[in-house]
């Protein structure tokens, strides 16, 4: 028969003397890797808990709720029933093609996010080549190029809006001027025509941003591979293909993430330029989530609104990190 682990208690002195060490550990800072983790970790833990889980949390809880945060009579327990009155009823790809209201919203934001990002990408990646050259004066073209991204979003929003207008705009004046237009054209006053605007805006505003991500990443490719290329006789279009865009990939994760996300979440720029109009041709997800909860009071079904852009957002990002995402590429 086996013998068994001795198993005899730890006597109280043993405890007093190792609490003592540690104590004296303490006094003197000196802490074990685990103890140092645990000190590091507890004020961001803390802070993301009071910043981000929190309100998370009470979002969720407040769209299965009915009432008014203002109202004295305690808020009703209605399930799903938000979501329900969010998303209405009737054929899922009537409801997305021609649906007013929340549907209306998503189209607005996945046309919004879906065309700006890749004109974006293209657009970034062009300049971050270019000024990724050696030629004179790209430390100022390098500054420069980031003068559009620096203009504060609403302010960026009321620039465009004076020059779009249709009765003294400075981008009607031009086009009559050169003799494409005969007379002014209200383009923010025109659904289709105003989201276009929107779009251009915001590809002129944060192409700059994509190029500076990405001239980033281009100049942490190693220079040995493209000599080692142009050694094996590889053209320009080669090596982009072969060394630059492989290379490239994490960079590329990291811009399309810091631009699908903020681009699905607009607010700013449709609050500025339109108010969402004309007709909610530019109301986005979170502008519509805006008047859901603040213009008309409904928090119940605006906390349903932007519980589907945290989730639809969340998704988003993993399909990015999953089709992207190569820990090994270098």
């Amino acid at each position: 028969m086996a013998d068994t682990a001795d198993s005899s208690p730890i006597s109280p002195d043993a405890e007093g003397s190792g609490r003592q060490n540690r104590l004296q550990r303490y006094r003197d800072l000196r802490f074990s890797e685990e103890e140092l983790a645990v000190i590091l970790l507890t004020p961001v833990v803390s802070f993301l808990c009071v910043v981000s889980f929190y309100p998370i949390f009470d979002t969720i809880m407040a769209s299965l709720h009915s009432g008014y945060v203002l109202e004295m009579n305690p808020r009703q327990f209605v399930g799903l029933e938000n979501y329900r009155s969010l998303l209405g009823d009737g054929p899922l790809l009537d409801r997305i093609l021609n649906g007013g209201g929340f549907w209306n919203a998503l189209r607005v934001s996945l046309i919004y996010t879906f065309v700006s990002v890749p004109i974006e990408l293209v657009l970034g990646l062009g300049l971050a080549l270019l000024l990724n050259r050696e030629f004179k004066g790209k430390y100022f073209a390098q500054a420069a190029i980031l003068f559009p991204w620096a203009i504060p979003t609403v302010i960026n929003a009321r620039i465009w809006a004076w020059m779009f207008n249709g009765q003294y705009g400075v981008v009607n004046d031009l086009l009559i001027r050169i003799g494409i237009f005969e007379s002014a054209f209200p383009f923010l006053a025109k659904p289709d025509t105003a989201l276009i605007a929107m779009l251009f805006i915001t590809i002129w505003k944060t192409s700059s941003f994509m190029a500076l991500i990405l001239l980033a990443g281009l100049q942490s490719i190693p220079d040995h591979l493209y000599e080692a290329a142009r050694m094996d006789g590889a053209s320009r279009v080669r090596q982009f293909w072969d060394i630059t865009l492989p290379l490239l990939k994490p960079t590329l994760l990291v811009a399309l993430i810091f631009r699908t996300l903020p681009a699905f979440q607009a607010f700013g720029l449709p609050f500025g330029l339109t108010g969402g109009g004309p007709a909610s041709a530019t109301t986005t997800l979170v502008l519509f989530d805006h008047q859901l909860t603040f213009n008309r009071l409904n928090f119940g079904e605006g906390a349903a609104t932007a519980t589907i852009i945290t989730l639809i957002a969340a998704a988003i990002a993993m399909i990015y990190v999953q089709t992207l995402y190569e820990p090994e590429v270098r």
